[in-house]
């Protein structure tokens, strides 16, 4: 292995000597290099340059898990103990995990551009360009959020199954965000953000595209409150992506299946969902997205999966301990956003596939309808969804008429995928961050297509 044969090693020599004392034994390392450069407003924000070592054990014995953390391989051996220990006091049942067999690999990163030889004021200077194209844009723009940041991390992974991978990860983001104030004091809010996991030119020549957070936030100003009541609804591709995993993403996690019986009756393996068009995918496969991965946070291979395949719900997402308790296959979902975290039950790069309708053939015979852009923020609870779009067209005779402001989306998910009437023929993935147990910010990535939906209720302020 080319990389820090002394790290494996040690890792490798820790874990054969304790295996034999608990059901199951890992411990994940990471060694990582970041940047962040901001600017609020007119104001230079700050810069934060590190370097970190984080560690992370977990154990299982007798169905009962342990998560141990550390700073430091001088801690290594004390808390592998501590570990142990732990998860035999708490075991009381028996361990299920789905077998995954033992895996030896490398996965290093191909950059074209690395962020580690672009100077800290070349970044400084590059952000700085961003954010006064977004303060000049217009005089209702009140303040400005922009920033740049780029993370290479090695994560050593090692089990007592026999397993040792070794993945290089390079995240670059950049956010810009434009709030602007009409005379009536009216706020408004416009985002844009970008990632490459290979390059830092992904930020170079951009302009059109941070001046779009600007732009988006001065339309709304003009946009009139929509009048609330029961549309039919076409989705943009960024909401129909966050939709798909919010709203339905989340409740194909097996974790929440397995311990809601409910959503296990809802969520039956062969139940039909929507029309027959409808397919969802949750693919770690995908080149230079956020949520692509060869193996996840246990050591099990990324795949693509179909969560619904012609409008029928065809696998869940999980851990080798969810698949192990569902009699189901792993999937290669268990991911953490560091290693002093232990790993859930999350989506990686999740999206509807697209379909066969173009996008003027499907507004054309909507007498009046709503078409709702992008998402400002929005909740689930279980089957239930309301999302905020960050703006809203009305859809008049079969064209995209007046901005409209305050466009809420709610309604019972199993319900809507099955009120989705077309789905585009476009498609577009872009890069979030998700939240779950604690860990926020787990990048991923959502997609998919136009969609209509009918008899959708729209609430307007």
């Amino acid at each position: 292995m080319p990389l820090n044969q002394v790290m494996t090693d040690t890792l490798k020599q820790a874990i054969a000597d304790r295996k034999d004392q608990v059901d199951y034994l890992e411990v994940r390392v990471q060694q990582s290099e970041s940047t962040s450069i901001s600017f609020r407003g007119p104001q230079f924000d700050g810069s934060n340059r590190s370097f970190a070592l984080a560690g992370g054990i977990r154990a299982c014995h007798d169905g009962g898990w342990s998560f141990v953390t550390f700073n430091g391989l001088e801690e290594l051996n004390d808390r592998l103990d501590d570990a142990i220990t732990q998860a035999k006091l708490v075991g009381k049942e028996s361990t299920q995990l789905a077998p995954n067999g033992a895996i030896e690999d490398y996965v290093p990163v191909e950059i074209k551009q690395d962020p580690r030889t672009v100077s800290l004021k070349e970044k400084r200077d590059l952000v700085a360009r961003y954010n006064q194209i977004l303060l000049d844009y217009d005089p209702r723009i009140q303040t400005t959020m922009s920033s740049i940041s780029d993370k290479f991390v090695t994560t050593y992974f090692v089990n007592s199954n026999g397993s040792c991978i070794v993945q290089e990860r390079l995240d670059v983001n950049g956010r810009f965000g434009a709030i602007a104030r009409g005379d009536d004091g009216v706020v408004r809010q416009g985002f844009e953000s970008l990632n490459s996991r290979c390059d830092f030119n992904a930020l170079i020549g951009i302009e059109d595209r941070v001046k779009g957070a600007a732009v988006r936030a001065i339309r709304q100003l003009e946009a009139k409150p929509v009048k609330g009541g029961q549309y039919t609804v076409v989705l943009d591709p960024y909401l129909a992506g966050v939709f798909i995993h919010e709203a339905f993403g989340h409740l194909s996690e097996a974790d929440f299946v397995y311990e809601n019986p409910r959503m296990q009756e809802l969520l039956t393996i062969g139940k039909p969902l929507g029309i027959k068009q409808l397919n969802v995918i949750d693919d770690a496969t995908l080149p230079d997205l956020p949520g692509t991965m060869k193996y996840d946070d246990e050591g099990v291979p990324g795949q693509r999966k179909y969560l619904i395949k012609d409008g029928v719900l065809t696998q869940r997402l999980h851990s080798r301990e969810t698949a192990g308790k569902m009699a189901e296959e792993p999937t290669g979902n268990a991911r953490a956003i560091l290693a002093s975290y232990p790993p859930l039950v999350r989506m990686t790069n999740t999206a509807i596939e697209p379909g066969d309708t173009p996008f003027e053939e499907m507004i054309q015979d909507i007498d009046e309808g709503v078409y709702a852009v992008r998402m400002l923020g929005g909740q689930t609870n279980g089957e239930m969804f309301t999302f905020a779009a960050a703006e809203g067209y009305m859809i008049r005779d079969g064209k995209i008429a007046e901005p409209v402001s305050d466009v809420t989306l709610s309604g019972n998910v199993f319900q809507t995928l099955n009120d989705i009437e077309s789905i585009g023929d476009d498609t577009l993935y872009t890069n979030g961050g998700c939240g779950k147990g604690g860990q926020g910010g787990l990048p991923v990535s959502v997609g998919g297509p136009h969609l209509r939906i009918k008899n959708v209720v729209i609430g307007g302020r």
